[in-house]
């Protein structure tokens, strides 16, 4: 039996090495995959020959028993396989009479292994098979995204008073977005503190809030606030804190805060950034709240609370009442 440490993944990746007939049909070979896109690999040059690699995200080694499948020794699999099999068609148009071109590159065709596929000979006995599945998303991990539903969700914001000129138009980016989502004003706490300094400290006291049930209030935290550069080091000191502030109460909490703190050289970087020019970011840090809140409960972590009005009470509350018109419909 091997020792524990040798059960670890020791294969770092497959190389196929294919002999090429002449300089000039390296070159181009090593054109058309260039263009197709393959990451350049090490190449060489020892004097009697010279080599290069092109990598791909992913490889495999397959070993067949019985009768082969009827596909080329090399498979290449790709995404949008029509773009592909154009930028093969030129690059033959280049190398071969218009004539030739069908006895060397065939048509894209539906595989029974839920693809499609072509095939293509590039000369020297090299013969390729490009394929895409039907599905695109089959093979690759199913990633959690959120919803830009703010339904049910309880936020509160912490907005910072000194420049207010800005930090309001970032309150009311914000409140703007929730509102859009589907969110209710009433579920919404403002907080307004002196100034960026003490951002962090109400986003922790919101954070930490609980109702009589001992559940989060807050799904979420809205961070605002405003600095401008000055004439000393000052602006560079609040700024590091609020932002090293906000996402420790974040860590501790696990309650997903937003950071909305802009940091402009001039009044007007910080106006543009307010809903003049730029977007609003205020709106962009309520609509990254909604979507973390969204996660949260997704993936299930604590920090999703079951408050009244909530989603999850929401969805187990429509449950209810599709189960109980079931059973109406039943009787």
């Amino acid at each position: 039996m091997l020792p524990l440490f040798y059960n670890q993944r020791m294969i770092k990746g497959l190389t196929v090495v294919k002999p090429v007939g002449s300089p000039a049909a390296w070159e181009r070979l090593s054109a058309l995959f260039s263009e197709l896109g393959f990451e350049p690999g090490k190449g060489w040059d020892d004097g009697t020959g010279r080599g290069v690699s092109f990598l791909a995200p992913l490889g495999n080694a397959e070993f067949v028993t019985g009768r082969l499948p009827a596909v080329p020794e090399l498979l290449i699999e790709c995404t949008q396989l029509d773009i592909v099999h154009g930028i093969v068609k030129r690059w033959l148009s280049a190398e071969l009479r218009t004539e030739e071109i069908s006895g060397r590159l065939s048509g894209i065709s539906e595989t029974h292994w839920k693809s499609r596929l072509f095939t293509v000979h590039l000369g020297d006995d090299l013969v390729f098979g490009f394929w895409e599945r039907e599905d695109v998303l089959a093979g690759r991990p199913i990633a959690v995204e959120g919803d830009l539903s703010a339904a049910g969700m309880k936020f509160g914001i912490v907005v910072a008073r000194w420049n207010a000129v800005i930090t309001d138009r970032l309150l009311q980016g914000s409140l703007d977005a929730i509102t859009r989502s589907g969110g209710k004003l009433e579920d919404v706490q403002i907080v307004r503190v002196p100034g960026a300094w003490e951002i962090p400290s109400a986003a922790r006291m919101l954070a930490d809030l609980r109702d009589d049930g001992g559940k989060r209030k807050f799904d979420s935290i809205i961070t605002l606030g405003c600095l401008l550069r000055g004439e000393t080091a000052h602006y560079e000191a609040i700024y590091n804190e609020a932002a090293r502030g906000i996402g420790q109460s974040q860590q501790d909490t696990g309650v997903p805060h937003a950071f909305g703190v802009l940091t402009c050289e001039t009044l007007e970087q910080a106006l543009n950034r307010a809903g003049i020019k730029a977007g609003n970011k205020g709106f962009e840090a309520a609509v990254a709240a909604i979507e973390m809140v969204s996660i949260a409960r997704k993936i299930g972590h604590a920090a999703a609370g079951e408050h009244e009005g909530s989603g999850v009470t929401a969805g187990k509350n429509a449950q209810v009442d599709v189960d109980r018109a079931s059973e109406g419909f039943q009787k």
